[in-house]
């Protein structure tokens, strides 16, 4: 049986009240809206608004008798809102002001409103509120977040809801008590925007392929399987979507390109999502050097679409999105960042030199895997600005064609910015003897362990053998580009929804076990009114929050004889 607290039972009990009387706490008809909170502070007051219409979330509530100020929060922004009783209830019926307003509705709730807009004596842009409708009754509270002043004028939040768990698991809580949050997730948009234009503008098609697909392939990495109940088959879901774009250039089309839902059955970290966003162009009788000049006027672009500047402000750092990039060859920044040249060394050469680079490195790495090996650990994390890794080892890129003028190497180059990689792009391969080989290849590397070779695609090759022009191809990950578009630190802070662990199941303890770890039986009640729900949600708390919380708590709850548990005690708790 769920477990309500005390708040969430108050607004249960304040939804019956409504439906008593006669209110429905969430209609079904329209409520008109004709405005936003940010249209009125830009426009108010060199323009009149005498009949505005608006709805939005009560964010604070200030009572006082017969007349009441709250703050509302739509999509835009927030705005205060003014209640006087004899213009909410003009006959003798006062209950929507007294009943409704004052005591049914909470700090959460949605609610339409319809007034004129005025300033207040202290200068404050409101609404005058002429007329209100409850729109939606929110039956659980809000995390309250507090703003201060400190005596530099540095604004301090108090009880934010700051806990990265609880914010990507409760997006929908974290963008309504954090409205910044939003910011990040609208310039994505316009990211994905300002590419999709440019794009089209090139006149390449966008299109759609499989997302299902009988054979993985496009990219080195573990998929995801699953089957196909009526074809009674295994399917992957596509960790890449290369294969099939370049089929579409074999048919005939010059410039082809999707925005894509990818997914690598991998580890997760703050660079790295199971289920990721990438766009991929392939564009017939090119090659990569064509391909590096538009990744910069594409990008710088965007930066300038997004921020008005090819200057993007990332941690500690300034990005310059301006043409032209800076350019290595894959040979020359391992040179450059650690004095050695790999250029001639054979796979056990590498394998010294990783040793003497204190490089990890196993017996599933052939060549071209221990040369990246030693790129990630010593060059990667050395590249802030936009720079260009060209020429890689023929072992490390079975997709790309041969380099025209060093054996050895093939025509590949990476975008690396802010010490990660955002751009992948190739000259394609398009011999389909040598493809095949290369598919043979990686096999091979199959056998010896490597789980992220490639598969032998042949219906892939099949098309190959039909003819595919020259071609330059490009997968740029949104999600890693969006990070630093928008100075997030982690991955999850650009996408809506990240991939979580199962949340465990909060049952209350009862309170012999809560005293089974130690805590004395007057602290319980404390405890639970903090939220603390079992021990297992107890021990994942940082102690120094509980010691800082639970004298609070102690004090509303007007507990003067319980003495506070000392920091030690409550690590006590926490090992039982």
């Amino acid at each position: 049986m769920m477990q309500l607290s005390e708040q969430e039972i108050i607004r249960r009990q304040s939804m019956d009240e409504l439906n008593k009387l006669g209110i429905n706490p969430y209609p079904a008809e329209l409520f008109e809206v004709n405005i936003t909170s940010e249209e009125i502070h830009a426009n108010y007051p060199q323009r009149e608004y005498k009949n505005v219409s608006i709805a939005g979330r009560i964010m604070t509530r200030r009572v006082m008798g017969n007349a009441s100020f709250a703050e509302l929060q739509d999509e835009a922004g927030r705005i205060q809102i003014y209640f006087r009783r004899d213009d909410i209830c003009p006959t003798d019926d006062k209950t929507l002001y007294n009943i409704v307003f004052k005591k049914l509705l909470d700090i959460g709730d949605i609610i339409g409103v319809n007034g004129f807009v005025f300033t207040t004596q202290t200068g404050e842009v409101s609404i005058h509120v002429t007329s209100f409708k409850v729109l939606a009754k929110a039956l659980r509270p809000l995390p309250i977040v507090k703003e201060t002043q400190d005596d530099q004028g540095n604004t301090i939040l108090h009880d934010a809801f700051t806990d990265p768990e609880q914010r990507y698991r409760m997006r929908y809580v974290d963008l309504t008590v954090n409205p910044k949050v939003r910011d990040a997730f609208v310039k994505r948009t316009q990211l994905v925007n300002s590419m999709r234009s440019y794009l089209t503008g090139k006149g390449y098609l966008e299109v759609e392929t499989p997302i299902l697909q009988p054979l993985y392939g496009g990219a080195a990495a573990k998929p995801f399987k699953t089957h196909h109940n009526s074809l009674d088959m295994t399917l992957y879901l596509r960790i890449a979507n290369e294969l099939y774009l370049k089929r579409l250039i074999v048919g005939g089309f010059n410039g082809v390109y999707e925005f894509s839902k990818d997914f690598r059955n991998e580890g997760m970290s703050r660079f790295h999502n199971p289920e990721f966003t990438q766009v991929e162009l392939y564009v017939a009788y090119k090659d990569y050097y064509w391909m590096m000049d538009l990744v910069e006027e594409m990008i710088e672009k965007a930066a300038v679409d997004l921020h008005g500047t090819t200057e993007v402000k990332v941690g500690e750092n300034t990005i310059n999105f301006k043409r032209p990039w800076k350019r290595f060859t894959m040979y020359e920044a391992i040179q450059h960042f650690t004095g050695i040249d790999i250029s001639e060394m054979d796979e056990v050469a590498l394998r010294e030199t990783c040793k003497q680079l204190q490089v990890p490195a196993d017996s599933t790495m052939g060549k071209g895997k221990l040369i990246d090996q030693i790129f990630g650990e010593k060059c990667e994390h050395q590249l802030i600005q936009p720079t260009f890794i060209t020429d890689y080892p023929l072992e490390m890129s079975p997709l790309a064609k041969k380099h025209r003028s060093k054996p050895g190497l093939v025509e590949r180059f990476e975008a690396i910015c802010n010490r990660k990689e955002i751009c992948n792009s190739f000259s394609e391969l398009n011999d389909p003897i040598d493809q095949r080989a290369r598919f043979e290849e990686q096999l091979e590397l199959g056998k010896r362990g490597d789980e992220e070779a490639m598969t032998l695609d042949e219906d892939f090759l099949r098309a190959l053998e039909y003819g595919m022009p020259p071609t330059a191809g490009l997968g740029i990950g949104i999600d890693r580009l969006a990070m630093v578009m928008t100075n997030s630190p982690s991955i999850q802070d650009v996408i809506f929804f990240p991939q979580m662990k199962p949340e465990k199941n909060l049952a209350v303890d009862p309170q012999t076990e809560f005293e089974q770890a130690g805590i004395r039986a007057d602290l319980i009640p404390i405890l639970i009114k903090l939220g603390v729900q079992s021990m297992v949600q107890l021990k994942e708390m940082k102690p120094t929050k509980l010691f800082n919380d639970i004298p609070g708590m102690r004090k509303k709850l007007k507990l003067e004889t319980v003495q506070n548990p000392t920091l030690q005690e409550i690590e006590g708790w926490q090992n039982a």
